[in-house]
């Protein structure tokens, strides 16, 4: 049979409302951006950069293209018309959705979840790490065929399902997806290893520069929160936006 053909789409853009340009931030000589890059590389996995037409995206492009990573502009705001073209310039059979503001995701998560879907060989197939959460935030990833990606493109109609790409999927609005979720046994699922607040950023920043974090993997670095407690009530404080906001 032949090898069906999975890649990583990220998407990025630099208007974000609750910290602005987020990705573009640097740290350890590196933008976060590049650093989320660069980790999801090592999965051996085609990377796609899904970002906007908006001109003040112009930056991540320049970015990605110096360090080699092909980008797709599509619609700000209808985020899965712009995964969908991102799947088809690629000739994509599989995706693996992930967001940029995850600085620090593990590489062997996703690769091992890629592996799980790869295994099942069912195109009606969801799988996520985040339907419970078990790991901590920053860590997510979602993975579904471009069949089904194309179907919820061509059916979805809700704002919220537009804008938030997978939640026709994982809301089963179809009636035909199996989901299932992988779970995580190591703990730490309260902690917020993301970037989406000048707290988290604070946070991050301590992990880049006095912990080497995007050296480590999940488990290590959830054993640096349990083992430092005052670090992780740097944004422990955070809400998490809900859909639709």
């Amino acid at each position: 049979m032949e090898r069906l053909k999975i890649g990583i789409i990220t998407q990025v853009r630099v208007t974000s409302t609750r910290l602005p340009a987020k990705v573009l931030l640097t740290v350890s000589g590196r933008s976060y951006l590049e650093h989320h890059l660069d980790r999801l590389a090592r999965t051996g996995l085609p990377v796609i950069v899904a970002t906007t037409t908006n001109f003040n995206d112009d930056l991540v492009v320049q970015l990605c293209t110096e360090d080699g990573f092909p980008v797709f502009r599509g619609s700000e705001d209808d985020v899965l018309s712009r995964f969908a073209g991102a799947a088809r310039e690629h000739d994509l059979d599989g995706i693996v959705r992930v967001t940029s503001d995850c600085p620090l995701i593990d590489p062997e998560i996703v690769a091992a979840g890629v592996d799980r879907w790869r295994a099942e060989n069912d195109p009606d197939l969801y799988i996520s790490n985040c339907l419970e959460r078990t790991y901590p935030r920053g860590m997510d990833f979602e993975i579904f065929s471009a069949a089904r990606l194309y179907d919820a493109e061509q059916n979805a109609t809700l704002t919220a399902d537009r804008e938030h790409v997978t939640s026709y999927l994982h809301q089963n609005r179809s009636g035909e997806m199996r989901l299932l979720n992988l779970p995580w046994s190591g703990g730490g699922s309260q902690y917020r290893l993301t970037l989406d607040t000048p707290d988290d950023w604070k946070l991050l920043d301590v992990l880049f520069e006095n912990f080497d974090a995007d050296q480590l993997n999940c488990a290590q670095l959830v054993k640096i929160l349990d083992e430092h407690p005052e670090l992780a009530t740097l944004n422990a404080h955070i809400e998490q936006k809900k859909l639709g906001e």
